[in-house]
């Protein structure tokens, strides 16, 4: 397999320049691939597939048919990030959490921001995430946002852009990590000569970043991650994370309140809980506090953590900045909390509950991506150019039935990296998801999902929509040092 027919028009390609010469950075690994002997590259990606079966990285699709697991699928071409374009991006990533941290505390007691009107009290208020039952919560070192998946795109012009903000329950990043020793067991010698910087240390972090809040009575505590079990579609992560933290994986029917204390059900009988890593949403995980209905959760799980007997992580409530309406202000927020232009761009937004923007949107449907507020995976969207008469017509009915519950964007010319397609190299779309952790202080991992639309032409990257994943490489700062890599 080569290069010579790979088309970079069109699109910022995170591989080549334009007229096809290779960016300096992607120099070696175009020369290793292009040494592979005739096949070579394609056994290579069979034995990956192999590999992956073997380690069970598999996910679910809600509503499918077959109801059976399905291998994430990987493309052995890894996009590669220079050092300069990370530590921008590392920067741009502490200021927005930072400030969608402190959004948030703000949000659950002195409101602020809403009472200077720097954002509308009715755009939080009418938010679905919105939680009133968490005002006057305040999480240990006053973190809500613990665990952060914030999706970055670049458009035709190189620039990145935050696409949006996932801080309630953020999957993927145990993609990223077995994403990378597959590409070490299957294609060591893509590594060397790059100083690619190490992953590996994530979950030691994260179990870090969760000890540093235990309850004040605990050092260290004990953590569990709690999951609403085996039918979830992330349910491989959530073992997965457990394993690699040596902590306890439990769902909602192992854990009892009494006397406001958590405790695990074990054998040799209850043991206190100081930590929940919780991979259920706010709605299903009291059902005291949220939804009485739910079977998931923990019965008195919330007033426990409002008396400081247990930490969560993310804590409850924390979902309002994931609404995509409130998604537009983050800009403004940075510019509020912190006293500066955000360093990462939003994508421009027209938010369809103002006359004006969706007067817009719906004239302009053929060219614009609409999505719901508070759906993710792909789902509830519509892109525009890609998009059938009838298929607007819906979405344009969903608009004007409710329009606080949409926004639109323009369609991005997401940037592309080579993908092997049968027995070619094809450009496809990919966007990319850095993994941020916030204890006593905010750690950007090194990398992220980079997710890829396996379809040609298409622009949605999500697993749950046939989309596929890639490694992501971040070179270290010292070109002089390379000559090894690290994991």
């Amino acid at each position: 397999m080569r290069f010579a027919s790979y088309d970079t028009e069109g699109f910022y390609d995170e591989m080549f320049e334009a007229g096809g010469r290779p960016r300096p950075h992607a120099q070696l690994l175009l020369e290793t691939i292009e040494s592979l002997s005739e096949g070579q590259l394609l056994r290579y990606k069979t034995a990956a597939e192999q590999v992956l079966l073997q380690m069970g990285i598999t996910f679910n699709v809600y509503g499918d048919s077959a109801g059976a697991e399905r291998i994430f699928p990987f493309d052995l071409v890894p996009r590669i990030v220079p050092a300069d374009e990370w530590d921008h991006l590392e920067r741009g990533l502490r200021q927005r959490i930072h400030a969608l941290n402190l959004f948030i505390d703000d949000i659950y007691h002195d409101q602020k921001i809403l009472k200077d009107g720097a954002i509308p009290r009715e755009v939080i208020e009418s938010a679905a995430s919105y939680r009133p039952q968490c005002h006057g919560l305040n999480p240990p070192r006053g973190v809500w946002c613990h665990i952060t998946g914030t999706d970055l795109v670049r458009d035709r012009d190189g620039c990145y852009y935050v696409l949006e903000d996932n801080l309630r329950v953020p999957s993927g990043v145990s993609y990223v990590l077995e994403n990378r020793e597959v590409l070490k067991r299957i294609f060591p010698k893509v590594f060397e000569g790059l100083p690619v910087r190490a992953v590996n240390e994530y979950t030691s972090k994260l179990l870090e970043m969760l000890e540093s809040i235990a309850p004040a009575r605990s050092a260290g505590g004990n953590v569990v991650v709690l999951t609403p079990g085996i039918y979830n579609s992330a349910y491989f992560e959530h073992s997965f994370l457990a394993q690699q933290m040596g902590v306890q994986l439990v769902e909602g029917r192992d854990l009892v309140v009494s006397r406001k204390e958590v405790y695990m059900r074990t054998t040799k009988g209850l043991e206190r809980v100081d930590i929940i890593y919780r991979r259920i949403d706010d709605d299903f995980l009291d059902p005291e506090a949220f939804r009485a209905d739910s079977l998931l959760g923990v019965k008195g799980l919330l007033e426990a953590y409002r008396e400081g007997r247990v930490a969560l992580a993310n804590a409850p409530g924390n979902g309002v900045a994931d609404d995509k309406v409130i998604y537009a202000y983050v800009p403004d927020m940075i510019r509020y909390y912190e006293g500066e232009d955000p360093i990462l761009p939003n994508v421009p937004t027209y938010l369809c509950w103002r006359d004006e923007d969706r007067r817009y949107v719906l004239e302009h449907l053929e060219l614009l991506v609409v999505k719901s507020a508070n759906e993710s995976g792909g789902y509830g969207m519509l892109v525009g150019p890609h998009s059938t008469a009838a298929e607007r017509q819906e979405f344009a009915a969903k608009v004007k039935a409710q329009p606080r519950n949409y926004i639109a964007q323009p369609t991005l010319a997401l940037s592309r990296v080579p993908t092997i397609v049968g027995d070619r190299f094809e450009g496809r779309h990919v966007d990319l998801r850095p993994y941020v952790l916030y204890g006593k202080e905010i750690y950007v991992l090194p990398g992220g999902l980079t997710r890829v639309a396996m379809r040609q032409g298409s622009l949605v990257v999500n697993s749950s929509q046939g989309g596929g994943s890639k490694d992501t490489w971040v070179l270290a700062a010292q070109p002089a040092a390379w000559g090894g890599a690290q994991q």
